[in-house]
């Protein structure tokens, strides 16, 4: 450290020539100039003082008027947060109640009995009312009379009802959420305002539950004490009128002091009701106090002045103590920074360091003032590039940003820095050198590594996928990152986004006012970013690709809310899928035509019946008339029995037509019971051939069903041929040789309402290795069978989202029969699938 009055030397040489110039000119003043100068100084320092007490006085008394508008607005929002609060948890109550209202829940006496205790525990509530859709009050109840237990009340004749409940009723009915009216007189000339919840039953409304609010009450009962004894808090409406007050009356000394107001709107209302805190100023008697103590201090001043000789011969002492003071703590300064400083003269000789710096390197302070390069911190394998960095500093040409060099400590490991260079410039503005400020920026390095190599990895990964990432900023639109995928597709702007979102709005829109209106707001983010991601398969046209897109909410490394969209090409997918169903068509009709296939001689014998009788009828009338042996009407009949034989053969040629007819698979409304005779008609050719009976029941009142009738028809004609197939090479008695088919509704925990088909029969039923593989495509137990069957058949009940089963029928350990059964999905509740069953038609066809 350097002597201290190697310091403070400059100091006194600097103001020595003021204090010489002062004293000649003071000696060349006359006596009498002396003592008017020694007069005026005492003045003008009274003037400077007072002009100082006046600023000061100023500053005080707007401090003060801060500090009470500070209290007021404190005061009114903590009053106006116990209002909100109790609105708020009064609120939630009436949804409770309006809920069970809408969901009949409780009746008018059980709802006057919770309103009752409702009002009971909340004296700012002056009544509850439930009203209908058609404004008629349902039920009522006062905390104040006792008219609401009797029934609804009646308003007196040649009462006005005000507008504003007859608006909230209205604005509930329309937005269907809770309604605040605006503050309206009661009866009783008292200012009330209105909530109307709405009541909804079954997603209509049916009327409000309406809660009647004091507004006295609010403020009497939820303005804090503590606040309305400091300050004057009032309930406003929308036109600056006073409804209720802490005070009875506003003070009247408003003219003398000026008021201090703050308004706050009272939410969740809305409904234009603000409340107002009102303080005064308390600063009035200030002035006085402050008069007499600016005369005291101006007599203390006076005699300051006299003392002002004496102090001045000990002024350069404290000085001198003060420069002392500002060295060393200059010094304590240094010291106790954790950045190296180094000083250089002009030619690079070290001048200063500080201890941080003698840390880092682990040198004394002695073994490197006044040291030349090479410094000994300098690695021995980088003195060239050092030494370059160092003329480059010397020269002045050294970075902004700092440069980043190599350290080595005393011990001879090595650690990476950063240095600062900037001029070291003396008093008299002359550079004398260069500042040096050095950090350790081993760890923060390492750090900056790792991210950059993370990040790498993390680049690299993204991609080389085969599908497209992308992230979107959900309020400005802008896209965030997009690989190489995304790139190759889309190009580098947000419109691919956008596609492969299906077109979603942004939860960021502006309204009409040109406010930005967030479709979002009321969720927190966590719980938007934990949600799970959803996912579904879009068509991009221009590309003529399907995607799987897979979207999630997530924070951006900013803050920012971001959606994330990752979307996998599926086109080969949605290609194979596409063919796959039209392989599944085709199997579907070649399984009808094979079906008809083996009906074929069932079929031609069915026809052959009409065609005989047609022939014989004609044959017997030709021969009738050429005997001129039949009457016109005998004649008639016969044309009759023709005609009804050859439209039964049409019908037959008809129905098998439809049944093999190729089409798309197309979902209808169809009826149970339509599809169970048509199915039926067609198996009843094969039936009569095998000699087999069957007996149908098909509950009356069914849901109707989005099927497709041909392809379930199909199932059922399948089933029931199997069934007769079953009994007839079983070669069964005749008591034996029937079927039952079996059409009801059912409801179960996992599948929900549905419609059950059940085919039994009576047959040698079905081994366990053929229950286990008969759903197997080309699997059959039939030696002439194609094995497609069944297989058809579950694709096609699956398809239309129901299951399919077989089982065999069992008396004791004997195998009985065979039940095949499948379920079809309806709208249907347990409530109505009991009484549904019950009625129900049955149909039965016998052997012929």
């Amino acid at each position: 450290m350097q002597p201290v009055h190697d310091v403070a030397a400059p100091a006194k040489t600097a103001k020595g020539w003021p204090q010489r110039l002062f004293g000649r000119w003071w000696r060349r003043q006359s006596p009498a100039r002396q003592d008017r100068y020694a007069t005026l100084g005492p003045l003008v320092s009274v003037l400077l003082f007072l002009a100082a007490i006046i600023t000061a006085f100023w500053y005080l008394r707007n401090e003060e008027l801060e500090r009470e508008q500070a209290s007021v607005k404190r005061d009114t929002e903590i009053a106006q947060q116990q209002i909100r609060l109790r609105l708020i948890e009064n609120q939630e109550q009436l949804v409770r109640i309006a809920r069970e209202i809408g969901t009949r829940t409780i009746d008018q006496e059980e709802f006057l009995g919770q309103a009752a205790s409702f009002t009971r525990e909340r004296p700012e509530i002056t009544s509850l009312v439930w009203i209908g859709a058609n404004r008629a009050r349902r039920a009522s109840y006062s905390a104040t009379t006792f008219q609401a237990e009797t029934g609804a009340l009646v308003e007196p004749a040649g009462t006005q009802r005000p507008a504003e409940p007859e608006s909230a009723f209205d604005a509930a009915r329309e937005l269907r959420q809770p309604v605040y009216s605006r503050p309206f007189s009661d009866r009783n000339g008292n200012a009330v305002f209105q909530i109307h919840v709405p009541l909804i039953d079954r997603a209509a409304f049916a009327g409000s539950l309406v809660a009647e609010y004091s507004v006295e009450s609010l403020v009497r009962y939820f303005v804090p004490a503590e606040v309305s004894n400091r300050h004057a808090i009032a309930l406003l409406d929308a036109n600056d009128r006073a409804l209720a007050s802490t005070v009875s009356a506003m003070p009247g000394v408003a003219s003398r002091r000026a008021q201090i107001v703050h308004d706050v709107p009272v939410a969740p209302a809305g409904n234009g009701l603000f409340l107002r805190g009102q303080g005064y100023r308390t600063s009035i008697g200030l002035i006085g106090n402050t008069l007499f103590w600016m005369v005291a201090a101006l007599s203390v001043l006076t005699v300051w002045m006299l003392l002002g000789t004496w102090r001045h011969m000990r002024r350069r002492v404290q000085m001198q103590s003060a420069l002392v003071s500002e060295t060393n703590f200059r010094r304590a300064m240094e010291n106790s920074m954790l950045t190296g400083m180094r000083a250089m003269d002009m030619e690079g000789r070290i001048t200063y360091v500080n201890p941080a710096f003698c840390a880092m390197t682990g040198f004394l302070e002695s073994e490197l003032i006044g040291r030349r390069p090479p410094f000994p911190y300098w690695p021995p394998d980088r003195f060239e590039e050092n030494n370059r960095l160092l003329q480059q500093e010397l020269q002045g040409r050294s970075p902004a940003g700092g440069i980043e060099v190599k350290v080595m400590r005393k011990e001879g490991s090595v650690f990476d820095s950063r240095m600062y260079v900037s001029p070291l410039i003396d008093p008299k503005g002359q550079q004398t050198g260069w500042m040096t400020s050095m950090t350790n920026i081993t760890e923060a390095k390492r750090i900056r590594d790792q991210l950059s190599a993370s990040h790498e990895r993390f680049t690299t990964v993204l991609e080389g996928l085969d599908a497209a990432v992308s992230v979107l900023s959900v309020q400005q639109s802008e896209l965030l990152f997009a690989n190489r995928s995304y790139r190759l597709w889309f190009g580098a702007d947000a419109r691919g986004h956008a596609l492969l979102a299906g077109g979603e709005p942004s939860p960021f829109a502006n309204s009409e006012f040109g406010d930005t209106i967030e479709s979002l707001g009321g969720l927190p983010t966590t719980e938007l970013t934990e949600a799970g991601s959803d996912s579904r398969e879009v068509l991009i046209e221009p590309l003529r690709k399907w995607f799987d897109v897979r979207t999630r909410y997530l924070q951006w490394t900013d803050g920012r809310l971001a959606q994330m969209l990752i979307a996998t090409d599926i086109t080969a997918r949605r290609n194979a899928e596409n063919l796959a169903a039209h392989q599944a068509e085709k199997a579907q009709v070649t399984s009808r035509l094979v079906t008809m296939g083996e009906m074929a001689s069932s079929v031609a014998h069915e026809l052959n019946q009409p065609l005989t009788a047609i022939t014989n009828y004609c044959n017997g009338m030709v021969t009738r008339v050429r005997n001129e042996a039949i009457s016109k009407d005998d004649l008639i009949a016969a044309l009759e029995k023709t005609a009804r034989q050859a439209q039964r053969a049409g019908q037959i040629i008809h129905r098998i037509r439809a049944f093999v007819k190729r089409s798309e698979p197309q979902r209808q409304p169809a009826q149970a019971k339509a599809i169970v005779e048509d199915a039926i008609d067609l198996a009843g050719i094969e039936l009569r051939r095998r000699n087999v009976a069957i007996t149908t029941y098909v509950a009356q009142r069914l849901p109707m069903l989005m099927v497709d009738p041909i392809l379930i028809e199909q199932v059922v004609l399948n089933l029931v041929k199997n069934a007769a197939e079953a009994i007839d090479n079983a070669q069964l008695p005749p008591k034996r040789r029937n079927i039952e088919l079996r059409v009801v509704p059912r409801h179960t925990p996992e599948e929900g309402g549905v419609i059950e088909f059940t085919v039994t029969d009576m047959g040698p039923g079905l081994k366990e290795e053929v229950i286990a593989r008969m759903y197997e495509a080309f699997f059959s137990t039939k030696t002439d069978g194609l094995g497609i069957g069944l297989s058809l058949c579950r694709s096609i009940i699956e398809s239309h989202r129901g299951r399919i089963k077989a089982q065999n029928l069992y008396n004791g350990e004997t195998v009985v029969g065979c039940r095949f059964s499948f379920t079809l999905p309806v709208d249907i509740s347990r409530s109505e699938a009991e009484p549904t069953a019950k009625a129900a038609t049955t149909h039965s066809t016998a052997v012929p």
